[in-house]
């Protein structure tokens, strides 16, 4: 188990290293954009922070918390997709290891509660190209049902739901990988970061864009950023390939804010991990034990 204090450390750090981090189309200390600001995602960030590891809160109580304080503060939304999805790592890393096992609990024990709090949150961040859905529309008064289900309904169009029914598959399978890929290449933050947002953004379609724009859009989004930047080697000569992809992109209004949201997740379930790792007994085989407990 972690300390409460160390949790909401490592939330922090995780978003202030993806702002420092050049990703293409996202806010970024190189560019902002989107009519949204450096300091509003660092607000978003040090508001949200407390709610979300407030210990032994359901994952509903922390996610409609930590927006409503980032909305009361910065009067828009910035973070709903990674409160969303920084909100179970955080509960999962109050309870006893391995990190990955307390995940799936805390993802297996949410309720009714837990979607009547992370539908609250929606509502509130009210994020762009929400639309309405046919079962389970976060507009309606209707009671939810458990969130899982909610979630499942919403998987096949929405990354961060999908997240919910996979028990996070993405950020283990793509977002940790990319980012041991880029530690073992010499790459130090924030190129790491970057290269997680890249993974990311060629991997499948943004659903941020998908919501705004539709899928196919979404899709020539990730097709052109495999042809641009796919081969890029990362590093300061790469500056002006990403920062002239990030200008098209941001001229066309064009933000892929999912791939952000998870590139933040996993650098949170970096640093989580990495506790993990510390909390092995001495004389224990410590690769080992973080192979298995992550």
């Amino acid at each position: 188990m972690t300390a409460p204090a160390a949790i909401a450390a490592a939330y922090l750090a995780a978003c202030r290293a993806e702002l420092a981090a050049l990703k293409p189309g996202n806010v970024h200390v190189f560019a902002e954009g989107h009519r949204m600001t450096l300091a509003d995602f660092e607000t978003s960030a040090a508001v949200s922070a407390g709610p979300l590891t407030a210990p032994g809160r359901r994952v509903g109580e922390r996610a409609e918390a930590a927006v409503a304080a980032t909305m009361v503060a910065v009067g828009q939304n910035t973070n709903l997709g990674i409160v969303l999805l920084c909100a179970p790592l955080a509960a999962a890393a109050e309870q006893p290891p391995p990190l990955r096992s307390a995940l799936d609990r805390v993802l297996a024990g949410l309720d009714a509660a837990d979607a009547r709090g992370v539908f609250a949150a929606i509502r509130r961040a009210n994020p762009g190209g929400l639309g309405r859905a046919a079962r389970h529309d976060v507009t309606q008064a209707a009671a939810p049902p458990p969130l899982l289900a909610a979630m499942a309904e919403a998987a096949d169009r929405d990354r961060i739901a999908r997240a919910y029914v996979t028990g996070f598959a993405d950020l283990f399978e793509i977002g940790l990988p990319a980012l041991d890929r880029a530690r073992a290449q010499g790459l130090t933050a924030p190129w790491t970061a970057t290269a997680i947002h890249l993974a990311f953004l060629t991997a499948f379609p943004d659903s941020h864009i998908a919501r705004k724009f539709g899928l196919d859009r979404a899709e020539a989004v990730r097709a052109e950023a495999q042809a641009a930047l796919g081969a890029l080697v990362l590093g300061e000569p790469a500056t002006a390939a990403l920062l002239a992809h990030d200008r098209r992109l941001k001229e066309a209004g064009l933000n892929p804010g999912t791939s952000a949201d998870l590139t933040v997740a996993t650098l949170f379930l970096d640093a989580l991990r990495r506790f993990e790792f510390d909390q092995v007994p001495p004389g224990k085989d410590r690769g080992k034990a973080t192979c298995q407990k992550v």
